[in-house]
């Protein structure tokens, strides 16, 4: 039996020169090393801060906290995953098999649930602001309704990521220009049938459950909250429009390319390519998935930052942190004095200051 690798070949039919090499150059390769480290280090940073302020220092759960806490937590499993996923994919993979299936799993679950629970996000403010009269009754009840959700997102996207966890396997790939091999990590299969089907299962679950089923949930409810909001009297109310209008439009530019240009591949997927096609189209493919990485690093900026209430707990991890800081730089007479009354190692003037210096 024979195996059939699911990423793309190395090699592909040219019909002047038989055989061409289609990896990216090493000036594309650095170029998304770069971006990688940009997105690596803003979406740790981001949804580190996110994960801390809702876990210790909001005490009053909503269902929208649940929600943004777990996708924090799933952009935060793929940002760790990225710079290990861009080393070995350089540097061949010497990590072995089971670092393999992990971090290559590392994408689907990302997607597959933080999309999701985005989409439960806009239903969940669809309610609140739509919706007003329905309500899933007291605080308690809401924030288990909300964790239930969550729990059977994260089911669903092991589900739906277990094509990627069997199937990835290390494989030799040969170069038969330099006549020498290195160690990858792609989808394997044994038969052909398999192959075929799951060329074509893998990215089609990606685009419908990880981007159009999400889109179609937050188009409707994000629209309906803005007919609602245009029709209310609220000095407010154009803050709140121009926040809707940027979480769609992020979430369309973020990943509107890649799933194009993911379905166009597939479509060509058993057809007879060129090389320069194929180059072509595998460029444009890295391109744009780098770019649909981008969003694990906005999303808190436009779900977490943008909120009033988030910022003020924000604040709080600022204050502490520089209570933290005085507490080991100074003495403990020179940080409090000795007549004022200090709270966490912060003087009650100078915490006062640095809280209205952050204030919206």
């Amino acid at each position: 039996m024979e195996n059939v690798t699911f990423d793309y070949p190395a090699w592909t039919v040219n019909d002047s020169d038989g055989l061409c090499n289609i990896s990216l150059s090493p000036e594309e390769v650095l170029s998304h090393t770069y971006i990688h480290s940009i997105i690596c280090a803003f979406g740790l940073i981001g949804n580190v801060l996110v994960m801390i302020t809702y876990g210790f220092y909001k005490t009053t759960k909503t269902m929208t906290d649940v929600y943004l806490f777990n996708v924090a937590v799933a952009d935060l499993i793929f940002v760790v995953a990225l710079p290990l996923i861009a080393h070995n994919e350089q540097n061949g993979w010497p990590m072995g098999s089971v670092a393999c299936k992990m971090l290559r799993s590392a994408y689907s679950i990302n997607l597959y649930s933080g999309m999701l629970l985005l989409a439960c996000i806009s239903c969940d403010r669809y309610i609140a602001i739509v919706q007003a009269r329905r309500s899933f009754g007291s605080r308690s009840h809401a924030v288990m309704y909300s964790r239930l959700i969550c729990s059977a997102v994260w089911v669903f996207a092991l589900f739906l990521t277990l094509p990627t966890l069997i199937y990835t396997e290390l494989f030799e790939e040969h170069d038969l220009i330099e006549l020498s091999s290195t160690l990858t990590c792609e989808l394997t299969f044994k038969h052909r049938k398999t192959a075929e089907l799951m060329k074509v299962m893998v990215p089609s679950l990606q685009m419908a459950v990880g981007f159009l089923l999400p889109l179609v949930v937050m188009v409707f409810c994000y629209s309906s909250i803005m007919c609602t909001l245009l029709k209310a009297h609220n000095s407010q109310r154009h803050k709140a429009i121009r926040v809707v209008w940027a979480v769609v439009v992020v979430f369309i530019m973020c990943h509107f390319p890649y799933n194009v240009t993911l379905l166009i591949h597939t479509v060509f997927l058993f057809m007879e390519r060129s090389c320069e096609e194929e180059k072509t189209r595998l460029t444009v493919l890295a391109t744009s998935r780098s770019i649909a990485y981008l969003h694990c690093c906005l999303n808190p900026v436009l779900y977490a930052f943008i909120g009033v209430k988030f910022r003020s707990h924000f604040r709080k991890i600022l204050s502490d942190l520089w209570c933290f800081g005085k507490k080991y730089l100074y003495s403990a007479r020179l940080s409090c004095g000795t007549s004022e009354v200090c709270i966490s190692g912060l003087r009650t003037s100078e915490g006062s200051n640095i809280m209205s210096s952050f204030s919206a």
